[in-house]
């Protein structure tokens, strides 16, 4: 360990306890990367806060010593957002576990960083309450890299994303100093959005110490269909046919047959024989509206060409129906040695079209391509799978995810929809916008982070140094304004 990261670590020992900083090498390694394993960084140091305070302590060291640190929650992103800097901190939070406050009049909760996603519905379902974000890894996740990467999950198409359910945050910004945004517990507040400008900026602006979430009423009724279909095309014009019908399910997910073979194996989820693809739609809200539309769901899936439907009777049958969804980023593991899940987003539109170009890329490559994805909001999942001990395959594999994204972008999409853009779609972000779009979103950055910090070496695929001029052009004069003349 280099001579200031030991000097660091005695500082933060002193405060913080013994416990409470890891330095020794084998126990940094189990840091060494999120869910996206492919990419690999020991850090130089570990440090575990237990509050907002400690926090803000460990910043205001690095910041004087200007060693760069990193937040980490559960560590089950899958971008590499939160992989370490090998000469810097990495600051975990999953220890800041606490709900401070339930607000059920205001609808509202505010929880710190390390409380895991599930654990706010659970605490306020005895009250008819929940919080609608629920990504597949719900049970684990924490809400802190919730924040980072605006995570979504298979209710977003009624529901949305973090963004939509986050109200105010307590950050501790890069210079050590915490500071609240947002409204918090009120309906609004005035000024610029500062809360939507750090959801999803995946830990570039600070580092999340409390979050204010919108808690929801728990709806009267939750029905939940799954249709087989013979191709996965059949299942994708299923669900334009229920957009198009201004049917708005509060899910409707996915998978494919390689997919659907990975989940039989990891947990029996017995869906119907034959099927290339399944498609789940989960329809809530007030029971007579939910019975009309489960009804026009199941007319508009028999229309579309599916062999077999079955609507689950009560809860057990539900989670019966989404054990297969839900476990199938692990799953494929059954199939597969090493796998790559991909997050891009098209418009459902071009569902049956993209798809079809995705297989196409796997056959020309060797490469199988597993689909999980949601549906509703054209927001992808693709599991690119191969044997790292075959030489060259975790190339081939490289390259299939990123033609991926390059398909997504063709076709009026984007390179992520939750996952974040991370190390891992870093250089992907120019597909998506201009010199002068990146050059503006980097201003956005200094003026938080003006020395570069905050989980450096992310989002951009190449950082500008905060006070140069744009690279890619001259500073353009700013013509005076006519005295007199009147501005709209």
């Amino acid at each position: 360990m280099a001579v200031h990261l030991m000097s660091l670590a005695r500082r933060l020992r002193r405060a913080l306890g013994t416990d409470a900083v890891v330095t020794e090498e084998a126990a940094l390694r189990t840091y060494e990367c999120d869910g996206l394993t492919h990419y690999r960084v020991t850090p130089g140091l570990v440090v575990l806060p237990e509050s907002a305070e400690e926090v803000r302590f460990v910043v205001r060291e690095c910041a004087d010593a200007g060693v760069p640190f990193v937040a980490r929650g559960a560590g089950t992103g899958l971008s590499g957002g939160a992989l370490p800097v090998a000469e810097g901190v990495l600051i975990v939070t999953s220890r800041m576990r606490r709900i401070l406050d339930v607000d059920l009049a205001n609808q509202r909760a505010i929880v710190e960083p390390g409380v895991v996603n599930l654990a706010i519905s659970q605490a306020v379902r005895p009250s008819g309450y929940f919080y609608a974000p629920d990504p597949s890894s719900q049970v684990v996740c924490t809400i802190g890299g919730n924040v980072a990467e605006n995570s979504g999950g298979a209710h977003c198409l009624k529901y949305g994303f973090t963004a939509h359910h986050v109200t105010g945050l307590e950050v501790c910004t890069p210079d050590g100093e915490l500071m609240w945004i947002g409204a918090g517990k009120a309906a609004e507040t005035a000024g610029y959005d500062l809360v939507g400008v750090f959801v999803g900026a995946e830990g570039t602006l600070g580092i999340a110490t409390k979050v204010a979430v919108r808690l929801l009423r728990a709806p009267q009724a939750v029905v939940t269909v799954l249709a087989a279909f013979r191709t996965t095309e059949e299942a994708g014009a299923a669900v334009s046919a229920i957009i198009a019908a201004g049917l708005t399910p509060a899910a409707a997910e996915i998978m494919d047959a390689l997919a659907i073979e990975a989940a039989e194996k990891a947990v029996g989820c017995g869906y119907p024989q034959g099927a290339g693809a399944v498609l789940l739609v989960e329809c809530d809200g007030p029971a007579v509206e939910v019975v009309a539309q489960v009804d026009d769901v199941e007319t508009l899936c028999r229309r579309t060409g599916a062999f077999a439907l079955r609507r689950a009777a009560d809860d057990a049958e539900r989670a019966d129906l989404w054990r297969g969804r839900k476990s199938a980023f692990a799953a494929v593991g059954r199939i597969s040695p090493n796998y790559i899940v991909q997050d891009g987003v098209i418009p459902r539109t071009r569902l049956a079209e993209v798809l079809h170009d995705i297989g196409e890329l796997g056959r020309d490559a060797g490469i199988r391509v597993a689909n999980v994805f949601h549906a509703g909001d054209g927001n992808l999942h693709p599991l690119v799978l191969y044997d790292a001990r075959v030489p060259g395959a975790a190339l081939a594999a490289e390259e299939v995810s990123g033609a991926i994204l390059d398909l997504c972008v063709a076709h009026g999409g984007s390179i992520t929809g939750e996952h974040g853009v991370g190390v891992d779609k870093a250089t992907k972000l120019p597909r998506m916008f201009s010199a002068d779009d990146l050059d503006t979103m980097q201003l956005v950055r200094c003026a938080f982070d003006p020395r570069h910090l905050a989980n450096p070496g992310k989002v951009f695929p190449t950082p500008r140094l905060c006070g140069e001029q744009p690279r890619h052009r001259e500073a353009e004069a700013v013509p005076a304004v006519p005295t007199g003349t009147e501005l709209w």
